[in-house]
């Protein structure tokens, strides 16, 4: 694997703060007690959803879409009324190593500066591969941008298609997680023989989930990278029929592991993830626990947490690539993930709904809601 050096900052990252993942802070205008009531889907139009918890008392999001060539953000003071602050970062520029297809942004606020990690494809394609992406840094001085890129070449190339960047700081340390794109790969299993047989697919390709320790700079990725999930083999294994239901439906014949969010919770790792066709009603979160960032990861036995509503009367469809943020005052937690209704249509919405772990350490999410809440 070729490992290479970004940037340096100003200032070493030794005591690194690092915030936006898992903190809060008491909204800027509005009292920690205050109640805010909203309801979902929040007006923002945005796939992939951040939300980032600035030192400057504001909240921003930042998402797929919204922009050409880039990517927009939001602001507000009590996560229900949002304000578009405009594009803050724009690709394909000249010393750009990304051409297209700017996906899933997190931004991450690092001793006065601003990082985001980011998708997107890389434009050195001598093969002309049709899914090209990798994973990329760029840096700002505020969380309105402009996020500059640290490198003209991404953090790294893997020799395979990543998307989906996510950071977790633990015990000292960063880790970087990422998944490998469905594209040319191909994986034999007891579902791609059903799929075969049933004459819906000749092969299914699968996503997967890995994990790589990186300098706690971010500037240089540390050993190997680990695989950490990715969808069941076997046609009994419980996780089987929801993680597969675009490939037993007839959708697509791909299987996803993919828009990983990573934290710690009573000394446990939490990874939530993705499954299934992003662009589909069966999009759903499901999670992991282990003992360490890198694994091994046991996938949980309530399975799926987050998923379609309709066949229970809602108006719900394609819930995913989720991220978690607690509360300002740290007594609750919360789900931020996007989705779809009868009324926006193919648009991808975001939705915010709390979430609980219980004395057992077993993660719940109270949505997908279209009803009225307080926050």
């Amino acid at each position: 694997m070729r490992k290479k050096w970004l940037f340096t900052l100003a200032c070493p990252l030794v005591g690194l703060l690092l915030t936006g993942m898992l903190v809060g802070c008491n909204p800027k205008g509005k009292e920690a007690s205050g109640e805010v009531i909203y309801t979902n889907p929040l007006p923002v139009a945005f796939g992939d959803p951040f939300i980032l918890s600035a030192s400057d008392g504001y909240y921003y999001m930042y998402g797929t879409g919204g922009v050409e060539k880039g990517f927009g953000a939001y602001r507000s003071d009590n996560l229900v009324d949002w304000e578009f602050v405009g594009q803050v970062y724009s690709g394909n520029q000249p010393r750009s190593w990304t051409v297209k297809n700017y996906w899933a942004p997190e931004v991450y606020e690092v001793d006065g500066k601003y990082l985001m990690f980011f998708s997107a494809d890389w434009k050195v394609n001598p093969t002309d591969e049709l899914e090209n992406f990798r994973i990329g840094v760029a840096v700002a001085d505020e969380p309105t941008g402009p996020f500059i890129e640290v490198s003209d070449e991404p953090l790294f190339d893997p020799g395979y298609p990543i998307i989906d960047a996510n950071i977790l700081r633990h015990e000292g340390r960063t880790y970087l997680y990422y998944s490998r794109c469905c594209y040319k790969h191909p994986v034999e299993s007891e579902v791609a023989g059903w799929a075969r047989a049933q004459g819906l697919f000749e092969e299914i390709e699968e996503s997967w989930v890995y994990g790589v320790e990186i300098s706690n700079d971010f500037t240089t990725v540390i050993g190997e990278p680990m695989l950490l999930l990715q969808p069941p083999s076997t046609m009994d294994d419980p996780q089987t029929e929801w993680e597969s239901r675009s490939v037993t439906s007839g959708e697509v014949n791909r299987r996803w592991t993919e828009g990983s969010f990573a934290f710690e919770h009573n000394g446990t790792i939490y990874m939530m993830y993705s499954a299934n066709y992003f662009g589909g009603q069966n999009y759903a979160v499901g999670y992991a626990t282990a003992d360490h960032p890198l694994g091994p990861f046991t996938k949980a036995d309530n399975n799926p947490v987050l998923q379609k509503n309709i066949e229970q009367g809602g108006e719900v469809t394609g819930t995913g690539h989720n991220m978690v943020f607690w509360s300002s005052d740290s007594t609750k937690m919360y789900c931020v993930y996007h989705g779809r209704t009868e009324k926006t249509g193919n648009e991808r919405v975001v939705f915010i709904d709390e979430m609980k772990i219980d004395e057992n350490g077993v993660l719940t999410v109270d949505g997908p809601s279209t009803t009225p809440k307080a926050l």
